[in-house]
């Protein structure tokens, strides 16, 4: 098991190494500088400018210059936003994007789990085909559509809820529902079908002529084992929800870390979009390399095939 963590680890120090090589490449294939009103700064206090940030150092230069930095820990400075520190951004605005993101994560796998867990037990029943319809509406229905909706009908119409802003806790509701939706549509889809296949194994019919009772057969046995494609999907899936809601944070005009990374985009911050990029991307990668650990504990025999690796 520890060969195959250490592989795995150096699989992840790999990936994140590629990531950051192509995003530094093309980040600087955008047009522009970093520069406000670039056409109104004289010739020689521009070139000066560049000349302190190492804008005009060549690429592979100013490429090599950025590892030794994020070796030693220094994802540098904003180049437009006041010349802070990017770390500050990052632990300004991560906090939001976390909490609305995992609030989302947590109701949606909730409801998901219990909705596929009912709808497989229930296979061909009414039960099941809701849960097969709001399946199919989480996942054709984007996140930044139903947030919309939410906002004008619960916070403009019914006026129960804050539709933007982040005054207090309130305020972090519909953006959340508006994410859950995908978690729910996943998370009971995956359970469904993985419930409905596991019923039907062999040891499921074993176990009910033990006399086992009916909670005790789909909590031990059945549920367990449906878990693990669920599992599979939700880690990815998290990660994507508290870092994928750009949209969303700017539709409740939320603070969170989205609005920076869309900021520095449109205005070339260099250091920013690196910054920022490798914070998801480790974060990323460290929630696939959680879940793969995590499979040992649901199932033995994946703990035995790793060992054994």
């Amino acid at each position: 098991m520890l060969r195959y963590t250490l592989k795995r680890l150096g699989y992840m120090v790999l990936t994140l190494w590629i990531i950051i090589t192509v995003t530094f490449f093309i980040m600087h294939l955008l047009p522009g500088t970093p520069l406000k009103n670039e056409e109104k700064i004289p010739p020689e206090i521009r070139e000066q400018i560049l000349e302190e940030y190492g804008l005009k150092d060549p690429l592979p230069v100013q490429y090599v210059k950025f590892l030794g930095n994020l070796v030693q820990g220094d994802l540098g400075k904003s180049l437009t936003l006041d010349g802070r520190e990017v770390v500050d951004f990052i632990i300004e605005g991560f906090p939001v994007s976390a909490f609305i993101g995992s609030q989302a994560v947590i109701f949606g796998t909730l409801i998901g789990l219990l909705l596929g867990t009912v709808a497989g037990l229930n296979r061909g029943k009414i039960v099941d085909n809701f849960a097969i319809i709001v399946a199919v509406f989480g996942v054709s229905v984007p996140s930044f559509v139903m947030g919309g909706f939410l906002s004008y009908f619960v916070g403009v119409k019914l006026q129960w809820l804050p539709t933007g802003l982040w005054e207090s806790y309130e305020s972090s509701i519909l953006p959340s529902l508006a994410l859950s939706f995908a978690v729910i549509a996943q998370i009971s889809r995956y359970v469904r079908t993985e419930m409905v296949e596991v019923l039907d194994q062999d040891y499921m019919k074993t176990a009910k002529a033990k006399g086992l009772n009916r909670s005790s057969i789909v909590v031990r046995h059945a549920l367990r084992n449906a878990l693990i494609p669920a599992v599979t999907v939700l880690g990815p899936l998290a990660v994507n929800i508290i870092t994928g809601s750009l949209v969303i944070e700017q539709i409740f005009a939320l603070p969170g870390l989205g609005k920076f990374f869309v900021q520095s985009i449109q205005q070339n911050d260099y250091t920013m979009i690196m910054g920022v990029t490798i914070f998801y991307s480790v974060l990323i990668i460290s929630v696939i390399f959680l879940v793969d650990l995590l499979y040992g504990l649901i199932d033995p025999r994946i703990r035995i095939s790793g060992a054994k690796e």
